[in-house]
């Protein structure tokens, strides 16, 4: 076998590859630098400004309000690190713009993840006042379940109703999965994972109220208009960058002023595109189970973010928010991109640093959500119920054990209007999509093929709790 000489001891030509193959989602070079001065290091300079930044901050500000103290203090320390990232960390499988902002990003993930295991030591209380500190107009914060209603009149289906649901979280659906699909590139993988985002609402509908939609809105306006709108539009754009031809030319080699600007621009768009295939008839099962593993974690990804904001109770609209939503959006690009390498690409047996990173931080996530729903659970006044147990129940059963555990986790359904009554006692179907209680609907259009509901007083109207005992779909 061949061999090559590197430093003490010899490497093996599967050691050669291994390094080349991991160093290309790793620690991607750039090719053919135009500009030499923008990648050089410039670690003196570097340093010479930093340190003179930290004893202009430290000896010209006024230390006398506190909170101004911690804020700066904390500003500082993230951009030394940052600084550190650009310096010492690697720059991941992309070079465009530049590496350094992909180390920067590296570096914030770094900065997310540690947050987020200080953040899995504090109370559920500590956490409160940590978010009143960075915004004091969380104090007066509201779940949107408790000031607007779901799924109500969802038999009532006209123009303006439907016309009213495009609205900038219809956009927000349709961009995003552009997105998506710029990162997966797979038609049968974003379907996949449209369609089982849509069922994973449903089942979590019991704990997340605004996961309730009618029928029409999760079919038609979700999946079809808004999600494959959005996976066809992305997917065009994979196709075009799949088919165009890369030759870049140095910016020194253009004379002209537009060109110079549009080569500028272009700086921003990818150096290459790989042709991406998770799939193919001759895959291994590790493969294929790798597969339904990135589908499963891209699912808890996506329900971190709707349980985060209903436990610790901040809107959608607020910067927690959509800046934690555009951060992650970010650090999946690299994270996708090397775990397709390690999963499809035989010569690559490590993931990625960011890869690695990603996995972590979504791990803390769920135990920020575990421990947020027990403190919840406290808050309710069912301590004396464990609530590991409560929780996994709720997790793995589409119907939560009792009215009154369901009732501490969502807001009273939204009745229907005398109008909406009669309809739906006229039609036993449409009173079951009609409603987010369709658990309990459930049992009664179809008993024989539910579980038993102990304790529930089956009605023509509805479902009735008797008050000697204890009620749930066993």
């Amino acid at each position: 076998m061949a061999s090559v000489y590197s430093g003490s001891h010899t490497l093996s030509k599967d050691d050669v590859n291994y390094r080349m193959h991991f160093r290309m989602i790793n620690e991607q070079q750039v090719e053919d630098i135009t500009i030499e001065f923008f990648y050089r290091p410039h670690t003196i300079t570097l340093l010479t400004c930093t340190v003179l930044s930290l004893m202009y901050f430290a000896f010209t500000r006024d230390d006398g309000n506190p909170d101004s103290n911690l804020w700066v203090g904390l500003i500082l320390v993230i951009s030394f690190f940052l600084v550190i990232s650009v310096l010492a960390f690697p720059n991941g499988p992309f070079t465009r713009p530049h590496p350094a902002i992909w180390r920067i990003v590296f570096g914030l993930s770094v900065l997310y993840f540690l947050f987020l295991v200080f953040i899995i030591f504090l109370n559920w209380q500590q956490v409160k006042q940590l978010m009143y500190w960075l915004d004091p107009n969380l104090r007066y914060a509201k779940r949107e379940a408790d000031i607007m209603e779901y799924a109500v009149n969802c038999h009532v289906i006209t123009w303006e109703r439907i016309l009213s649901h495009f609205d900038i979280f219809a956009f927000s659906h349709f961009w995003g999965w552009g997105m998506k699909a710029l990162l997966i590139r797979s038609y049968g993988l974003c379907w996949t994972i449209s369609i089982t985002w849509e069922l994973t609402e449903l089942f979590f509908m019991h704990l997340l109220p605004n996961f309730a939609e009618c029928w029409w809105d999760q079919v038609i306006l979700d999946i079809l208009l808004c999600n494959g709108g959005g996976i066809w539009l992305g997917m065009t754009v994979c196709r075009f960058l799949e088919m165009r031809t890369y030759h870049w030319a140095s910016i020194k080699d253009i004379h002209t002023t537009t060109g110079k600007i549009k080569r500028a621009v272009l700086q921003f768009t990818p150096a290459s595109w790989t042709y991406v295939r998770w799939l193919d008839p001759k895959s291994s099962l590790q493969r294929v189970m790798g597969v339904y593993l990135f589908m499963i974690i891209w699912q808890l990804t996506e329900l971190n973010t709707f349980f985060l904001k209903h436990i610790f109770i901040f809107p959608a609209s607020h910067a927690l928010s959509w800046c934690r939503i555009l951060f992650v959006g970010i650090i999946t690009a690299p994270t996708v991109r090397q775990y397709y390498a390690y999963l499809t690409d035989t010569q690559c047996k490590r993931v990625g640093t960011q890869c690695w990173v990603f996995g972590p931080s979504l791990h803390s996530c769920v135990c920020m959500e575990w421990f947020g729903m027990q403190r919840h659970m406290v808050q309710g006044k069912r301590a004396s119920q464990n609530a590991r147990t409560v929780i996994t129940r709720s997790l793995l059963t589409t119907c939560p054990r009792d009215l009154k555990e369901r009732q501490m986790w969502t807001a009273t359904a939204p009745q229907p209007d005398e109008e909406g009554r009669a309809q739906e006692r006229a039609n036993p179907l449409t009173a079951w999509t009609a409603s987010r209680n369709w658990c309990w609907r459930l049992c009664w259009v179809a008993p024989e093929f539910t579980p038993k509901c102990e304790g529930l007083q089956v009605e023509k109207g509805g479902v009735k709790d008797k008050e000697t005992t204890t009620s749930g779909c066993n």
